[in-house]
């Protein structure tokens, strides 16, 4: 089945359209700025621009930075706060005129990598980890999600939140080579560890491309891998989650 993903960012709204038997993309990915402030009403005329620019009709996929619960919004993560507690499926669908189906952003992220990607045919407790503005998590075991583990914002030893401390804009941010921030994010590591215990993490988000320049600084005893689709597994899984709301009348 065609979908198009679409995935929210803090700093991009990034689309294509997905197969969704093979997780390939169709169509080039199309790329539009995140509006500033991000607001609903910006978001969603951004949304429109990035369905009609792909000639789309179809239903849309959307990974977005929030929790969502029954499709409204319980949190905001780079977003405008007006975005919690709207019911954001509905609102989208209505503004772009399109059907549109929402998750967290790092959820739909999951979904890619354990259909097609580096979590496939992996049994026991995958953290997925998406390094970008923040730091996205989804939260797998024995392939079932738990959705909206939102593990970016725990607080570390430190005392410091831990996507302000280890995201890949806190990299940028305090111009840190990636030998430093490495260090920085394995302490975020080694917390899930303590947490959680994986058999496998993943990496995903534009950093994770670049995982040989601060691997050495990785402890954990979990195996690190990248991301099978880097920086598109939002794309492509929020398509793969909006195929899971589809009616068999629909598909």
């Amino acid at each position: 089945m065609q979908i198009l993903g679409v995935d929210v960012g803090g700093s991009g709204i990034k689309g294509a359209i997905v197969e969704t038997r093979t997780g390939k993309l169709l169509s080039p990915r199309i790329r539009i700025a995140t509006p500033q402030p991000a607001t609903p009403e910006a978001v969603g005329q951004t949304l429109t621009e990035l369905i009609s620019r792909h000639g789309w009709t179809g239903p849309v996929g959307i990974g977005f930075p929030a929790a969502i619960q029954r499709g409204i919004a319980r949190t905001a993560a780079n977003i405008d706060a007006s975005f919690i507690g709207l019911a954001i499926a509905d609102y989208f669908s209505e503004i772009s005129g399109s059907r549109c189906f929402i998750a967290n952003d790092a959820d739909v992220a999951g979904l890619a990598e354990m259909r097609f990607g580096a979590g496939k045919d992996h049994s026991g407790v995958v953290l997925i980890v998406t390094i970008g503005t923040g730091l996205g998590t989804a939260l797998f075991a024995n392939g079932q999600l738990l959705p909206n583990t939102e593990l970016g914002h725990i607080f570390l030893k430190n005392g410091e939140e831990a996507e302000a401390y280890a995201s890949d804009a806190a990299r940028e941010a305090h111009k840190l080579k990636w030998s430093a921030w490495g260090k920085r994010f394995n302490r975020y590591l080694a917390t899930m560890e303590a947490l959680f215990w994986p058999d496998l993490i993943v990496l995903g988000g534009g950093a994770s491309a670049k995982l040989e320049k601060y691997s050495s600084q990785i402890t954990v005893r979990a195996p690190v891998v990248p991301a099978s689709f880097l920086n598109q597994a939002g794309i492509v899984g929020a398509a793969l989650f909006a195929e899971t709301q589809l009616t068999p009348h629909d598909q």
